[in-house]
């Protein structure tokens, strides 16, 4: 899985468009990470400030941006209503995909020590990329704002964690900057039917996790109960990592209760809907849908839709598409205006953000046939056999599907979901196998074209060549040994599945031992060209004995099936 990591920096500008443009034009240089969202604010002076893309090109254009930042904003002249210490004020990592939030807080300590290394600008770490448990608060970090600096720098425990020195000129004119790791926040708003602020206040206070103050004698109009230091003391809600409030919106004409989810992994979305639906009804209230602001990654909405299918006792092994879709359906995230997942979803915006190589996969199945059958010499069997192994894959995780919502066998849909889900992560594999096998025969092409006019230059050629050779033959091997998982599927459900779709079955072992076979026509044709002798005898020697088991299993599924249609 590709790694995406989201970064929302926030400059101390609101006011001048042309230092903003200055700075989103340095995040954006090179072309390496999607700019989300630019939003600034005239009151606070500040804006906000949202890309995505990988880990490296994200801290790189993070750095551009502060560098940036620090060239054009002097914080001896700044004014505004949001707290703030630096020219880039915050700027957080936030894990997308692929990437874990310690791996994020690495990150963001490595940003935090080049900006103050290269840059001189001082460097506070907050959250999961602190240093002492106080200062994961962003609170702490900037206790007394830009004004406090002179009095925090070169004091033992007030200081930043990098580029700590005596207050100067430069630092009066950057600030300092704080820079972090955090989980995704999901802004969320919960449709109500009402128009009761009061009424979502009190559903927000049921489930943030702040709560709400104890009174006196359990009464609403009761005095806030405080304990021996004078604190409030506050009966905690029913979610973790959520803080929530109710509103009454103009524009719908209805309550909400907007919710912000700061740790997804204790409260995921499909739980905080379900928990506020609850609440809701214990109080007469319906939640009729909800809306997403801003961008939601797209592990939170798949995490939902097999959360609401499980609920039904229906298959999880399903097209991607269609899991979002019963996601959107069961939350109502469309009740209010149209939900369009290429527009809300972190992963989707950034491949729309960048120019998309053609991939056989994209194309129409008259596409691709022509595109086989043309004078261009790929994609050539390589990519045919994975694509005949995603196809037997196909379709034993058909059958497992159709069996787990089979008349009279709903005590089983667990049983065969698993199996589907199992399916289908082969047979995602397999399709992105159909490219691969074609882009490691472009590799051997591109190597004649590198020039061979020196003995330097054919030392590095013939190099190149063994390299790129060994890599065509290794994914063919890699499409074997895939393809090859997909028996285990089409047995079980050639003894277990619908014995209706038994035919089924059938025809997806022959499609997978036929991608073992072809895959091995195009091992033992590029393992000729090894010089190594002894590493191509060796991934030979697999292959044969793959295609040898591959050659058993279909023929134990045949006789099953065959047996099966013969009752």
């Amino acid at each position: 899985m590709k790694q995406i990591i989201e970064c929302v920096p926030n400059f101390s500008e609101g006011r001048d468009r042309a230092v903003i443009d200055a700075i989103t034009a340095e995040i954006e240089k090179g072309g390496e990470v999607s700019l989300l969202d630019v939003d600034p604010g005239e009151a606070t002076n500040r804006t906000v400030v949202t890309f995505v893309g990988e880990p490296e090109a994200v801290c790189e254009a993070a750095f551009r941006g502060i560098k940036k930042a620090s060239e054009v904003i002097d914080m001896r002249n700044h004014h505004g209503a949001h707290p703030r210490m630096g020219a880039t004020d915050v700027c957080p990592l936030i894990p997308v995909s692929g990437i874990t939030l310690e791996e994020c807080a690495e990150l963001a300590r490595g940003l935090a020590r080049r900006v103050s290394d290269e840059l001189g600008i001082p460097t506070y770490c907050y959250e999961a990329a602190a240093f002492t448990p106080e200062r994961r608060n962003l609170a702490v970090c900037r206790a007394g704002e830009y004004e406090a600096l002179p009095e925090k720098m070169n004091h033992e425990g007030k200081g930043p964690d990098f580029g700590d020195r005596p207050y100067d000129e430069d630092a009066a004119r950057t600030g300092a900057t704080t820079i972090g790791a955090r989980d995704f926040l999901i802004a969320v708003n919960y449709n109500l039917n009402t128009t009761s602020t009061r009424r979502a206040n009190a559903i927000a206070f049921d489930v943030r996790e702040k709560g709400r103050p104890m009174r006196e004698g359990g009464k609403v109009t009761g005095k806030p109960v405080k304990d021996a230091d004078g604190n409030v003391v506050m009966i905690p809600g029913t979610l973790k990592g959520t803080k929530a409030i109710g509103w009454f919106i103009d524009e719908y004409g209805i309550a909400q209760v907007s919710m912000n989810i700061t740790n997804m992994r204790e409260t995921p979305l499909h739980k905080a809907f379900d928990e506020v639906c609850a609440k809701a009804a214990a109080r007469g209230v319906r939640v009729t849908g909800a809306e997403i602001v801003g961008l939601v990654p797209k592990s939170a909405l798949i995490e939902a839709g097999k959360h609401y299918l499980r609920m039904q006792q229906r298959s999880l092994g399903i097209p991607e598409d269609e899991i979002i879709r019963i996601a959107v359906k069961s939350m109502g995230l469309d009740d209010l205006k149209p939900f369009k997942p290429e527009e809300k979803i972190i992963e989707y915006m950034l491949e729309a953000g960048k120019e998309k190589s053609r991939k056989l996969t994209d194309m129409t199945l008259t596409a691709f046939a022509d595109e086989t059958s043309s004078e261009s010499p790929a994609p050539g069997g390589g990519s045919i056999s994975a694509y005949m192994g995603a196809l037997g894959a196909a379709l034993g995780t058909m059958v497992a599907n159709l069996s787990a919502h089979k008349a009279g066998w709903d005590d089983r849909w667990e049983e065969f979901s698993d199996a589907a889900e199992k399916g289908r992560h082969i047979q995602d594999r397999l399709i992105a196998l159909v490219d691969e096998d074609t882009e490691a025969f472009n590799r051997i092409m591109d190597v004649f074209s590198m020039p061979k006019g020196t003995p330097e230059e054919k030392a590095a050629r013939s190099a190149a060549l063994q390299e790129a050779t060994l890599y065509a033959t290794e994914v063919p091997l890699r499409t074997m040994k895939t393809s090859f998982e997909a028996f285990e599927l089409l047995e079980e459900m050639a003894r277990k599945g619908n014995p209706a779709s038994v035919s089924d079955v059938g025809v997806g072992a022959l499609a997978a031992r036929s991608a073992v076979f072809g895959a091995w026509l195009n091992v033992k044709i590029n393992a000729a060209g090894l010089k190594d002798r002894e590493k191509a005898d060796a991934i030979l020697a697999e292959a044969e004995k793959i295609a040898e088991e591959a050659a058993r299993r279909e023929s134990d599924i045949l006789k099953v099936v065959n047996e099966t249609i013969a009752k």
